[in-house]
Formats: C-alpha cells, sequence, structure tokens
C-alpha cells in the first residue's frame, strides 16, 4: 500500500482513499498507515473502511480529509435486496459526526442495479441531508456468478446523465466516474457531462496499454488538461523513502515493492 501511494504521488495519479477489507487493521495500525500515507502524499486523504465510530474519527482526524460511506443503491428496496450487509442508517450516522468533527463527507453509488433515473431524487435529498462534498458514480461492473451476469451494463448516457444531474444540483460537488478497462470509451462522454476525474481504472495492470492511452485520448477529447500520466515512466527517488519514519525492515520492503512495480510497469508499455 505504501509503494503504490509512493507511484501515486511520482506519476500524478489523484488519491481518491484508502480501502481495504473491513477490519483488517486494528486503529493502531490504521492510524501508523494514516500517518506515513499523508507524509508521502504530504495532504490528508479520504478513508473508505467501513463505519467509523465517532471516537475512531476523532482518532484518524489529523491524517484524513473525511469519511467515504458505500451507499451503493439508495432505493430502500433495491438495497435490502442487494445489500443486506450494508445499512444506511450507521452510514447516516458516521457521517454526523464527521461533520460534528470538522471534516468532510463522500459517498459511492452504483448504477444499474435497477433503478431508474428518476431515483436521482433520492440521491439530490441524501447528498443535501448528509453534506456530501465528493461522490463516486459507478456503472455496475457484470460478474458471472452473480444475479447479474445476464444484465447488460449501464450505457455511457445513462452513468453520464446521473453525472448530468448531480452537477447541476451541485455545481461544487466532486464527482468521480467510475469506469473498468471496457469502459474507456466513454471517458470523454462522463467528463463532458461533468466529472471532476475518473476512478476504477486497474492502471498498475494496465500501464501505458491501449486502454490507458484511450484514456489520455479521451481526456484531450473533453478539453480537459490530463495530470499526471498513464502511459510515460518515470525515474522514482528512491531515498524518499528512507526520510520516512519507520524502521530499516519496512524501508526495504518498500523499495523492493516499489521496483516490482516499476519492472511491471515498463514492461507493460
Amino acid at each position: 500500500m505504501l509503494a503504490e501511494t509512493i507511484l501515486c504521488k511520482e506519476f500524478g495519479w489523484k488519491y481518491g482513499f484508502l480501502s481495504g477489507g473491513i477490519g483488517v487493521f486494528d486503529d493502531k495500525k490504521m492510524l501508523e498507515l494514516l500517518k506515513l500515507t499523508t507524509t508521502i502524499l504530504k495532504e490528508k486523504i479520504w478513508v473508505n473502511i467501513g463505519v467509523l465510530s465517532k471516537k475512531q474519527i476523532k482518532e484518524f482526524r489529523p491524517y484524513i480529509k473525511g469519511v467515504v460511506g458505500a451507499i451503493e443503491v439508495l432505493d430502500p428496496k433495491l438495497h435490502k435486496k442487494l445489500c443486506p450487509s450494508k445499512p444506511i442508517e450507521p452510514v447516516v450516522k458516521m457521517f454526523q459526526n464527521s461533520k460534528a468533527l470538522g471534516l468532510k463527507n463522500a459517498m459511492t453509488i452504483t448504477i444499474g442495479l435497477g433503478e431508474t433515473i428518476d431515483d436521482f431524487k433520492l440521491l439530490k435529498e441524501f447528498i443535501e441531508k448528509n453534506s456530501i462534498s465528493k461522490i463516486h458514480i459507478y456503472g455496475l461492473n457484470i460478474q458471472k456468478g452473480t444475479i447479474f451476469e445476464n444484465s447488460k451494463p449501464p450505457t455511457a448516457d445513462y452513468q453520464a446523465e446521473w453525472i448530468k444531474r448531480t452537477r447541476e444540483a451541485f455545481p461544487d460537488i466532486d464527482i468521480q466516474g467510475g469506469i473498468w478497462t471496457d469502459k474507456v470509451n466513454r471517458v470523454s462522454k462522463l467528463l463532458k457531462a461533468g466529472a471532476t476525474s475518473i476512478s476504477k481504472f486497474p492502471i498498475l495492470r494496465k500501464f501505458g496499454g491501449p486502454e490507458a492511452k484511450e484514456i489520455e485520448r479521451q481526456a484531450k477529447l473533453a478539453g480537459r488538461k490530463f495530470i499526471g500520466t498513464l502511459t510515460k515512466t518515470k525515474k522514482i527517488d528512491f531515498s524518499e523513502i528512507d526520510k520516512l519514519n519507520i524502521d530499516s525492515k519496512l524501508k526495504e520492503q518498500i523499495k523492493q515493492k516499489l521496483k516490482q512495480y516499476l519492472k511491471t510497469i515498463r514492461k507493460k508499455k
């Protein structure tokens, strides 16, 4: 995770949020990870690690911009059917605690789960009530072995319409348009609709490939200035790792992992 954070900084990839299996790290370990991550990036970050208590948010506050709630779908019936293990009420409580502690709130939703564009009113109301300042709008990524394996993914126009309505209703909100390797051709449409940027592209596996090149081309089509690069390799200053306040063994592990990533990236290019 720390090696990937260094790659984000060096290649100009904006850090969307820190995420991972809920409960993988205890609070002490998470605090250490947050401190190191913000030290590398030289800025605070978002966290998407499940529902946090007020005590946890307070502990993490020196290193985070805010919390991300994985809402997925707002229609009550669909949510109960598709996300029974992710009730919305605890997330709302987390948002209330975050705001009370002077932090920001963000959310994720996935379209193509059975909702319609008429459900945008539910999203608008939720954003207003919970002071959401950033939203990730994903399109369903069809997976075999799930109830959606025979479904069609949401079209580019449909995803763009959700982004467009969100931008019109909230001019200052940060909108992340979620894509995947098979959806890079919609980047320009999503950006023109009002997306701030793009997320959910597996760059370490696809660096320098045709999909990465297409994303950069699509950004130009949308009239955007592309920050960073998905296609050009860079030389990394490993001496920056030595400046981290961690033991020498971990420093060496980060260097080795970073070398593996850079080898993969150069090979892909």
